[in-house]
């Protein structure tokens, strides 16, 4: 059954919509008058207490859940109400107030002004059934004696109530029959007397009114303001009157300037009560309990000044949630406040007549100082449990200002946590002023509750510490409306008149301070600032007020310049943006001369309600002011900060994300939400046992900052003891708490400030999220048009509301002016801006992404909607993303996880999935399908020629390098993919898929999980994880996966399951996530577990791993002979996302496997691949299969089987030339480009390398894959230097230099590191120094990442080794490189040991080095550290030889063992053999074998020939030279010049700036060397 409220009138006018809020008795009156008016009646008026709504008020206006609250209570109160209305409108009643109804002879009064007007009811009656009221208990009935009067007393059963003249009412006798059918007919003829003939089925006649102009115009101001908004868009009656009109007025005066509300006027026991509201939804300020406490003041001296015989005047403020709602019926309601805090106000106006008082919430709200309040004693209140600490709020006098200091405390847990800049730059300039007399001012700004208060006591402390006398006060808003009152605080603080009490105490003070200042006849201008009495002189009596406000400047001056030039003397000035106008000015005249050190801090210019007065704007702009903001604190140290509020060691995962994620870094917010979940006892604590289990990886993986500050909180805990850890309670969910009514209130004021028009777009986009299109926004604003919006959105961009984005980064700002990297202190010093730009800002693009500058706006505003327009509005956002949820065409299309719509439970799902995708899904894979003639000549070649036996390999080359070749013809004319709609503008290059996963799929997934639609909400959640990677953003990948548990733990608690596809995908990107950061063991076993939920298990065990590849090449070769050529019917589409799943899956398990040193690893990675070739096939996608055979390629390179290596590789190239190879998109085009740049270097075509290198670069410009662009640039950095290139090889340094600049790419860093030192090494020019590359690889050696990439670590250690082998005996060379790229950087350390003769140091790199040896493959970069290893070895060798030494046998077995051992690993690799034939030649001719020696230079400088390598070309030309000749260079440049090489932007093309010479030892006799024979 509906209720009452959602039964509506079937007539309702517009007007009448405004006649609900007001009785029929005002509606009667003479609605024309202006003042106070008094309408005289008779009636039976009913009090009825309904128990229980405050406690039920407190119980949803404290809810932590979103789901709950505001909405929830207002329906339960109208269900309630609604039927007890509908009741009493039925029988001609009328509701004159919700908060109490009595009986009796009484008088209507209405008061007011021209603006509001309220009315209330007085009379004895009212006084009696309000004494009537007070002696009722729960569920009693008493009646007043004139009530008791007008009843049928025969019927009603009664009790006398004990010395009152009131009676209870126990029951009604029984009827008979015909009387009942009496009483009946008479209630029903009462209902149809009260209701319209003309109208039936209206209950109230009067929300008919037909429009009135004037009638309207006067009803609505019996209508508050905040509902009016929602439009928009006794003595003798006389004196009571009187009184009440006068009292009205003047307190709607006081309280219009604070958005103040006069809610209800009553006349009860109390007396005239009146129920002001501050803060009401649309009047919200960011210092309401300041304006309340003011208000209160000032209304209690003006009342008792101006009202004449009142007798007290009691006011009682409190601050928190209330309810504020319509209460009532459709036809008759009324706009109140109930609550808790509601009935506390009242209680304290009971109890401490004749005072201000407040609560300790209000207290604290305040934040003004302790001097401003007096405490009083605890009374025993009515239906108040613990009403805590009660205050008399005394207002701020003069007598207070004296003595005012900081009021934070300094932390006792540490130091101030995340502002080290800040604390350094104070200390600096501390130190320049204490030395050299420098004057400096600190202006510190930050938004409410960025620590300003906690960083100013910090400091002050500091310069307190360094000897200094620190002059510190804190202002507050009050002191902008006293004159120099600013001013007199601080000089009262540094005159020392503080500890002052009396007026004669100051004076002697003050005499003596000013003695020889100023003239004794003067002292009298200081009376009014000081509140002293120094008698007027006749001078003074003598000049007008104009010549007294100049010289009280000029005296206050003198005495400001006399405290500032005292030594060591430091002023702290909290809030400044609260100083006085007369004080900055007065402030100015003196500190643009004068030297001083002074430190302040500045609330936000959007935050503040004033902005500063000129002579402020003027000290800003002094050279010796340095204005700086405060940014939000770092992740770790807002983790820290919680573990120090909370005297614990550790935090739950979910905490964290919490703290970190809605605190913005700012410190108030999250000590505002700890407060808030220890309020409601969401938090718990344990003592830390010794046995206490860490989290497992997947929970730690982005906490090792956490545990760092986990670390340093249990420091704190003395010696150990009392270490707690926090936990959650067991039932509750942090994803939906809702925010602390303390920081709603911040953001509510700021966007009541607002305009309606302004209001409504924050509204709507609070909808969108945080980050937000404008085309979006457009879409679900009703009936705007886009000049509106479009005005609107610039006025809140210049605002600092809202910022404009690139759209692709999601947090670059556009050329729209906002917060950014200076104050808007700087911005508010530039008095006058360009009109050029403001009006660009204001024709600003429709079409645009912008973000909240402060997200819990956006949260705030976000919780005003009521539930069903919100979740109308997620529907309508839903609509219209779900048409741009897949890749970016330059990309390919489809989904992020492939083929994912497909694997929906749902057909009808699936449908609508399709529905909204891009019209090019399936065409794209249809075009990328494997026809039958493709398949043909799909086939791998043969590896022998049939008649011979002889490898075809120089065929099998020259079709590789052609259909390079017909690579490059091909992309030559490739046009530019289209990469955006026409909502996302603002991409700088083709690649959107970043702008697509911020603006489409986050959204979508908060869209859905706002409607409750799980399902779609955990589709979008993995598909937004996928996107994350797909752009290499790991970090907001695993948030997004971790939001997918939570919710998948929802569900399972709702008894539902997830699709098994969807399981493998969350487990498959979670094992991804693992892999990228370095998590090799969490992510194998992540990753075996989705194959095993995708069907497709792999083995456990090296018995069954050989077994399986039997059968996958057994499956594989008949793969290729049964092939159906047909196109996938329906039946094989559904097979689709789980066929690239598993594709997906096995790629990563064979990166995994490649990673590990064992020759058992490296057949799992190959079986991986080749699982992963058998998948693709199945698919028949040919870029699938094309990619699936240049990964197996690289896997055979790897393990070092050539034959196979080029048939994929053939095989390949084949397909590329024969099928639509851009039907993936740029993203496989580049792929495949980068591949084949990195086969034609492997295989030694220098100069094709180079030309596909280009075209893979400048594809790799239009997309986001950083992981993508350093594989490709270091490929093209290699082929490039070896090609002797060096301008051209600074320029890629440069791009890669940038590509991973960031913090995670630690991989591609060590890449770019291993660049630079080849350089260093190779061609003895310098990009970055060998401290920097040593000072890299020091820092990072420990890292998981780097770790997992021994040949990196190979070539960075041996080259490291051999540079200091070199520097001190002039030793020799190397070069370097993925699991093979990190043995190639350890290799390269130790070269550079070893070629500066620095043995001490070589020795540990080396070491290090040789053992990584065994972990690295037959790779490209394995292969160049190897070589760098072998030339260490070769150094070693000479070295002994040279001192004879015993180990040289040894040395020389070595060196030989590893020559061969490189030499066999460059069969896959052939660019190097050109070095390693150099450096064999030159072991050769140490042990005396010139003949083979100079055979090995020659098939080195064929080789270099045929590979076009200039670098080593020159280098074997010139030990030639030196070698058989003598004719080399005199001495070794390489050795004169290091280590300071010139840098590379100073070389040529084919000049090197030294080269280091391979040198014979200089034995010290005949065969320092017994027994070393070839």
């Amino acid at each position: 059954m509906s209720c009452a409220w959602e039964r509506r009138s079937k007539h309702c006018s517009e007007l009448g919509e405004v006649a609900a809020y007001v009785p029929d008795l005002i509606l009667s009156e003479d609605l024309r008058h202006e003042a106070c008016c008094v309408q005289n009646f008779h009636g039976v008026l009913l009090f009825a207490d309904v128990s229980g709504f405050t406690a039920l008020t407190e119980k949803f206006s404290q809810s932590v859940s979103l789901e709950r609250g505001a909405d929830e209570l207002t329906q339960t109160l109208n269900d309630y109400m609604g039927d007890i209305v509908e009741e009493l409108l039925g029988f001609g009643g009328d509701i004159l107030k919700f908060a109490g109804i009595s009986a009796g002879h009484m008088s209507l009064l209405t008061v007011g002004d021209r603006k509001e007007q309220h009315f209330l009811i007085l009379g004895k009656a009212v006084g009696k059934v309000w004494q009537a009221q007070n002696l009722a208990s729960a569920s009693d009935i008493i009646l007043s004696a004139s009530c008791w009067e007008l009843c049928n007393q025969s019927q009603v059963k009664s009790k006398r109530v004990k010395g009152q003249g009131a009676v209870k009412v126990t029951g009604v006798q029984r009827m008979s029959v015909s009387e009942r059918e009496d009483l009946f007919s008479k209630f029903t003829r009462a209902q149809l007397n009260c209701r319209s003939p003309e109208m039936p089925g209206v209950l109230r006649p009067a929300v008919t009114l037909a429009p009135h102009r004037a009638q309207g115009k006067v009803l609505r101001k019996y209508i508050p303001a905040s509902v009016l908004r929602k439009f928009a868009a006794k003595v003798n009656l006389t004196q009571i009157c009187k009184a009440i009109q006068d009292s009205s007025v003047l307190i709607s005066e006081i309280l219009r300037p604070h958005k103040g509300e006069i809610n209800k006027i009553s006349m009860f026991d109390k007396g005239c009560t009146l129920l002001c509201v501050f803060g009401l939804p649309g009047g919200k300020l960011p210092c309401e309990s300041v304006c309340a406490l003011e208000s209160a003041i000032k209304i209690s001296t003006a009342c008792s000044r101006r009202l004449g015989k009142i007798e007290a005047v009691s006011v009682g403020v409190t601050s928190g949630t209330a309810f504020c709602g319509v209460v009532g019926h459709r036809v008759r309601h009324e706009y109140t406040v109930m609550g808790q805090k509601v009935n506390l106000a009242a209680r304290l106006m009971e109890h401490y007549p004749g005072l201000v008082s407040c609560d300790v919430a209000t207290y604290a709200a305040s934040r003004l100082p302790r001097s401003y309040f007096k405490e009083l004693p605890n009374a025993q209140m009515k239906g108040v449990g613990d009403p805590g600490t009660v205050y008399q709020y005394l207002g701020m006098s003069q007598k207070l200002m004296f003595g005012l200091d900081l009021m934070e405390e300094r932390s006792e847990y540490g130091p101030l946590l995340g502002r080290e800049n800040e604390i350094a730059l104070f200390e600096s300039a501390l130190k320049a002023y204490r030395t050299c007399r420098e004057s400096s001012i600190l202006a510190f700004e930050g938004v409410l509750g960025s620590g300003k208060s906690h960083l100013l006591t910090e400091l002050a402390s500091l310069g307190q510490a360094a000897g200094h006398r620190v002059v510190a006060v804190e202002l507050t808003e009050l002191n902008l409306k006293q004159v120099y009152s600013a001013l007199r605080m601080v000089l009262a603080m540094a005159l020392g008149l503080q500890a002052c009490q009396s007026c004669s105490a100051r004076q002697l003070v003050l005499q003596a301070k000013l003695q020889g200042l100023m003239a004794e006849s003067s002292y009298c201008l200081l009376n009014d600032v000081f509140l002293i009495k120094f008698p007027l002189s006749t001078a003074v009596s003598q000049m007008s007020g104009t010549q007294r406000q100049m010289e009280l400047e000029l005296v206050l001056k003198k005495v400001l310049q006399k405290t500032v030039e005292e030594d060591g003397v430091v002023f702290v000035i909290d809030n400044a943006h609260c100083i006085d106008s007369p004080s900055w000015s007065l402030m100015w005249s003196v500190l643009r001369d004068v030297s001083i050190f002074m430190v302040m801090s500045f609330t936000a210019s959007h935050c503040r309600r004033q902005r500063l007065c000129q002579a402020a704007v003027d000290i800003l702009k002094l050279p010796k002011t340095s204005c700086v903001h405060l940014g939000e604190l770092k992740p770790s140290a807002v983790v820290q900060k919680a573990c120090q509020a909370l005297g614990v060691v550790s935090l739950p995962q979910d905490l964290e994300t919490l703290l970190t994620q809605r605190s913005y870094g700012i410190p108030y917010y999250c000590e505002e939400l700890l407060r808030y979940l220890l309020g409601h006892d969401m938090l718990l604590f344990h003592p830390l046992g010794k046995d206490e289990k860490r989290e497992d990886k997947w929970e730690s993986l982005f906490t090792s900052v956490t545990e760092a500050s986990t670390t340093a909180a249990a420091r704190s805990s003395s010696a150990g003891k009392d270490r707690r850890v926090c936990t959650m309670r067991a039932d509750v969910t942090l994803q939906n708490t809702v925010l602390p009514p303390t920081l709603k209130g911040i953001a509510l004021a700021e966007l009541d400030s607002m305009k309606p028009l302004e209001q409504m777009v924050l509204k709507c986009a609070a909808i969108l999220g945080p980050l937000f299109s404008t085309e979006l926004l457009f879409h679900i604003l009703p009936g705007w048009s886009r000049a509106k919006l479009n005005k609107a959105l610039n006025a809140l961009v210049r605002c600092n509301i809202l910022k404009w984005l690139n759209a692709a980064k999601g947090a670059e700002e556009s050329s729209v002016p906002t917060e950014g990297s200076g104050t808007s202190l700087e911005e508010e010093s530039d008095a006058q801006k360009s009109s050029v730009e403001e009006s660009k800002q204001r024709a600003r693009l429709e079409s645009g992404v912008l973000a909240f500058c402060a997200p819990l706006l956006q949260e705030a505003a976000y919780e005003l909607w009521p539930k069903g327009q919100r979740v109308a509005l997620h529907h309508k956002c839903v609509a219209f993303l779900e048409r741009h949820a897949h890749k970016c065409q330059c990309c390919g299309g489809g989904d992020f996880v492939a083929f994912h719509r497909l694997a929906l439970g749902s057909t009808q799902e699936a449908e609508s999935c399709e529905e909204h995708g891009s019209d090019c899904y399936w065409c794209n894979w249809e075009a990328s399908l494997v026809t039958s003639e493709e398949m043909k000549s799909d086939e791998l070649p043969a590896s022998t020629d049939a008649s011979s036996g002889v490898p075809k390999e120089k065929s099998c080359l020259e079709e590789i390098f052609r259909a390079a070749k017909q690579f490059l013809a091909k992309t030559e004319w490739m046009p530019k993919v289209p990469s955006k709609t026409h909502w996302m503008q603002g991409v700088e290059c083709s690649c959107s898929c970043k702008a697509i996963v911020d603006l489409v799929l986050v959204p979508l997934a908060q869209h859905y999980m706002a409607v409750g639609n799980d399902a779609r909400a955990f589709y979008y959640l993995l598909e937004g994880a996928a996107a994350y990677l797909h752009v290499s953003d790991n970090y907001l990948a695993f948030w997004n996966l971790k939001k997918a548990e939570v919710l998948r733990t929802l569900v399972v608690k709702k008894g539902n399951a997830l699709a098994c596809f969807e399981e493998a995908t969350l487990l498959s990107l979670k094992g991804e996530v693992c892999y990228h950061m370095g998590q090799t063991e969490l992510a194998t076993t992540t990753i075996r577990k989705a194959l095993s939920l995708l069907k497709r298990k792999f083995p456990m065990t090296s018995t069954g791993a050989a077994l399986q590849l039997v059968l996958e090449k057994s499956e594989h070769a008949s793969h290729k002979k049964n092939r159906d050529c047909s196109v996938p019917q329906e039946a094989g589409r559904q097979r689709l996302p789980w066929l690239f799943r598993q594709s997906h899956c096995l790629s990563l398990l064979r990166q995994l496997f490649s990673l590990e040193s064992t020759s058992g690893s490296r057949r799992l990675s190959c079986l991986a691949a080749l699982m992963k070739v058998n998948t693709a096939e199945e698919s028949e996608d040919a870029s699938h299969v094309l990619l699936s055979y240049l990964e197996y390629a690289l896997c055979c390179q790897n393990l070092g089987c050539r034959e196979e290596w080029l048939q994929y590789g053939r095989a390949a190239v084949q397909l590329s030339a024969e099928v639509q190879l851009f039907g993936g998109g740029v993203l496989n085009t580049a792929s495949f480009a980068q591949a084949l740049s990195h086969l034609t270097l492997s295989l030694g075509n220098l100069p094709l390398s180079v030309d596909v290198g280009y075209r893979a670069e400048r594809l790799c410009m239009e997309l986001q894959k950083p992981d993508l662009g350093c594989v490709v640039l270091r490929t093209f950095f290699t082929a490039l230097f070896l090609q002797m290139r060096y301008p051209e090889c600074e320029a890629v340094l440069r791009r890669l230099e940038e590509q991973v600049s960031g913090a995670d790419e630690i991989v591609g860093q060590a890449c770019f590191f291993c660049c630079c030192l080849d350089l260093l090494l190779d061609a003895g020019w310098q990009y970055k120094s060998f401290e920097e590359c040593r000072r890299f690889v020091e820092q990072n050696e420990a890292n998981c990442l780097l770790q997992a990439q021994s040949s990196i670590l190979l070539g960075l250690y041996s080259s490291l080794a051999l540079w200091r082998l070199l520097l001190e005996h002039g030793g020799e060379r190397g070069q370097g490189a993925t699991q093979d790229e990190q043995a190639g950087k350890e290799a390269q350390v130790v070269l550079l040991f070893a070629r500066l003769g620095q043995w001490d140091n070589f020795q540990k790199p080396f070491e290090k080095a040789k053992r990584l040896l065994k972990s690295t493959g037959a790779c490209l970069v394995a292969s160049q550290a190897c070589s760098r290893l072998l030339e260490c070895h070769s150094l070693v060798l000479k070295k002994d030889m040279e001192q004879g030494s015993w180990r040289a046998r040894e040395s020389c077995r070595r060196a030989l063992r590893l020559a061969e051992e490189v030499f066999s690993r460059c069969s896959t690799s052939p660019v190097f053999y050109p070095r390693v034939y150099h450096l064999k030649a030159y072991i050769f001719l140490m042990l005396g074998n010139e003949e083979q020696s100079l055979l090995c230079l020659n098939q080195g400088l064929q080789a270099c020939e045929d590979h076009g390598n200039l670098l080593e070309k020159t280098w074997l030309e010139m030990s030639t030279e030196c070698w058989f000749t003598g004719k080399g260079p005199l001495g070794d440049l390489w050795l004169k010049t290091a280590p300071h090489f010139p840098h590379l932007n100073q070389a040529k093309p084919e000049v090197c700036s030294s080269r280091y010479l391979l040198k014979l030892p200089a034995l010290q006799r005949e065969d320092s060397s017994p027994g070393i024979k070839f």
